[in-house]
């Protein structure tokens, strides 16, 4: 990809080769880790689609590889499950949860979910559920709006956003955790092989006759990889620079719905408030971490200022 973007990402028979042989490449590598699947099919037919539509369009994608590659990268942790390399936390969280921010309820205490879980109502579950459906659609729309008005600044929340996901997968692989409804489920068990779980969110599915978290969470990579939170972690990025970009207004809507998917987190029990606050410093460390090799990296000042400059 670097190649058809130094070449002014224009149609030749380099970028042709180049474009064609990756995406060869990526069905290839991802047949033999993961077997075939149709979405694999999809991402290679939108990103040629749009490499080969227009000028517009090849600029945009080839920006956005950042997050194709988040994606793969993402998608290629189901051939190596964490709990292959580190035991997977199932009482120690769970316990730990209980005596920092365990709610008495009943002469017995529960964790914050296992009463949410008694407290659930109709408007609860529809809010939650709505919150929670922007944890994709808000960062990559910031994403695209940034792209339009000021790619630099694209490039920067790009990056962060990978160093923050990078953070988060080091975490998965150190410290395997299961959600709150695995235990809710299983008890303190262990079953490596157990599927995705819509927890919580299934009661937005049912109520509206829709399969949509349901679908969603069929294609987790890791089910032990709730610790941190990264659902929480995106939407401080996006804050951080709404912050930054001075968006005004909007930046209320941003806050709004971080605040939200924090607490749809907790109530629809994928994730306990110990991997929320894990998904917060976490987005804190990799902006913070991200800044610093910035301001102290010529190289990377002078690769990114061409890429901006390729896809301007």
């Amino acid at each position: 990809m670097a190649n058809a973007v130094n070449d002014g990402v224009k149609i030749n028979p380099k970028s042709i080769s180049i474009v064609s042989g990756l995406s060869l490449l990526y069905l290839f590598i991802s047949y033999l880790l993961l077997g075939f699947k149709s979405d694999q099919l999809v991402l290679v037919g939108i990103f040629n689609v749009l490499f080969y539509a227009s000028v517009v369009t090849r600029k945009f994608i080839l920006g956005f590889t950042i997050f194709v590659v988040y994606w793969i990268i993402f998608d290629y942790m189901k051939a190596f499950p964490n709990y292959h390399y580190k035991e997977v936390a199932l009482s120690g969280l769970y316990n730990t949860e209980k005596s920092l921010f365990g709610i008495r309820y009943n002469n017995t205490i529960l964790t914050p979910n296992e009463y949410f879980l008694l407290k659930s109502s109709v408007p609860m579950d529809i809010f939650a559920g709505l919150f929670y459906l922007c944890w994709i659609p808000v960062p990559l729309g910031f994403a695209a709006y940034l792209f339009f008005k000021n790619r630099e600044q694209f490039l920067y929340f790009s990056l962060t956003f990978v160093v923050v996901n990078l953070l988060g997968f080091v975490v998965y692989y150190t410290y395997p955790a299961a959600p709150p409804w695995y235990i809710q489920a299983h008890g303190f068990n262990f079953h490596p092989l157990t599927p995705g779980n819509t927890a919580g969110l299934a009661r937005f599915d049912k109520y509206f006759n829709v399969t949509i978290f349901k679908d969603i969470y069929s294609k987790g990579s890791n089910v032990f990889a709730a610790m941190p939170s990264l659902h929480s972690s995106y939407p401080v990025i996006v804050v951080y620079y709404g912050i930054k970009n001075k968006l005004g207004l909007i930046n209320i809507f941003f806050i709004t719905v971080t605040v939200g998917i924090w607490f749809t987190a907790v109530y629809a029990s994928h994730h306990y408030v110990l991997d929320v606050l894990a998904g917060i410093l976490c987005a804190t460390l990799g902006i913070l971490l991200f800044n610093t090799i910035l301001a102290s990296s010529n190289l990377l000042k002078r690769s990114l200022l061409r890429y901006e400059k390729a896809i301007q």
